[in-house]
């Protein structure tokens, strides 16, 4: 295989309409299928086999938290938005991809350029300083990457979600926490919880046919605190319970309304359908989707910029600002006194008031 750059190929609806019709669509739904029935029982505490593939990406993930630890945010008070510094950070995971990549087992050197797109490009937009599924997205795909390269193979798909992907996770929590990531998108994101969607699609796998819990549990907050440890649904939860107050109705009514749902088979089915229309059929989301010679584009041409004054940033505008409109404060920007503030992974929080 010769591999290549990945670049941005969909900047109309119709190409969009095009890529869910293709095998490149067709090899991400079932990449997340295969691993949402892989982790259905499984909890985040039960042993699992670790390979030397999925133990190499736990050591990138740790590198890549010593970086945020070396590059502190900059005194930003003014502002409740993005903190310069994560481009402090963005650049230097750039410059340190090749090295982190060549620690990979069986990772063929000249895929490093088209990988580390994917890698480099799940950490957040570096100018916009935001975090939105599309950025989630991109480290499903240098998953899938990583897979078709012979680093990691079908065997490490339980680890790959109860380990690697949550150790992602907790990894970007720290990012959004420090440099106040906004959320991608005028609309708040497509995500869940401001920032994510996988751990809430996965996580309703986890808790697929569990004999006692309901969706509403997420309203009792000693059972999710309980539970928290186990099962990435209710440590999402209790991540959004520490940065905001008043009910889930108030400021997470997507999340309110699927509590409502009968059993986590329901939910988790849901997601699935959900992950597809919301977040790989929505243009704002797709139009900087990365192509490549693995996940390659298939579809028609994209049309040309020139003379075209709806085109932003590399992307067409179809209807008014989707992904680059009106910028939305991050939630952690409410922490101003660390010494009132609550503790979660990064610095001290204080909680968004909805009420």
């Amino acid at each position: 295989m010769t591999f290549q750059t990945p670049s941005k190929r969909i900047l109309s609806s119709t190409q969009l309409t095009a890529f869910q019709s293709s095998n490149t669509h067709n090899a991400i739904v079932t990449y997340i299928e295969d691993l949402n029935n892989s982790i259905i029982g499984v909890k985040l505490t039960d042993q699992v086999s670790v390979s030397p593939g999925v133990k190499a990406i736990l050591d990138v993930l740790d590198k890549v938290e010593d970086v945020v630890k070396d590059t502190p945010p900059l005194d930003n008070k003014a502002s409740r938005f993005g903190n310069p510094a994560f481009r402090m950070f963005y650049d230097k995971v750039v410059d340190m991809a090749p090295s982190l990549h060549a620690t990979l087992p069986h990772f063929p050197e000249d895929a490093a350029n088209e990988l580390s797109a994917y890698f480099v490009n799940a950490w957040g937009d570096r100018e916009r300083i935001d975090y939105g599924s599309g950025m989630e997205l991109n480290f499903l795909c240098w998953l899938i990457c990583l897979e078709r390269v012979g680093v990691l193979s079908e065997s490490d798909h339980i680890a790959l979600v109860i380990r690697a992907f949550w150790r992602y996770i907790q990894v970007m929590r720290i990012l959004q926490s420090t440099y106040w990531l906004e959320p991608a998108g005028s609309h708040g994101v497509w995500g869940l919880d401001d920032y994510h969607f996988l751990p809430f699609l996965f996580g309703s796998a986890q808790l697929r046919g569990h004999k006692y819990l309901r969706p509403k549990a997420i309203h009792d907050n000693e059972v999710v605190d309980e539970l928290a440890d186990d099962y990435m649904y209710f440590a999402c939860i209790k991540f959004i319970n520490s940065i905001k107050t008043a009910s889930l109705r108030w400021h997470s009514p997507m999340l309110d309304d699927i509590s409502a749902v009968k059993t986590w088979d329901k939910v988790n089915a849901g997601m699935i359908k959900m992950y597809k229309a919301e977040v790989l059929g929505k243009l704002p989301v797709m139009q900087h989707f990365l192509f490549g010679s693995i996940l390659p584009y298939e579809g028609p041409p994209p049309p040309s910029e020139t003379g075209n004054e709806r085109t932003h940033g590399g992307h067409v505008h179809e209807g008014w600002g989707d992904c680059c409109g009106i910028p939305i404060p991050s939630v952690f920007a409410a922490a101003q006194e660390r010494e009132e503030g609550k503790k979660i992974e990064g610095p001290g929080i204080r909680p968004v008031p909805f009420d």
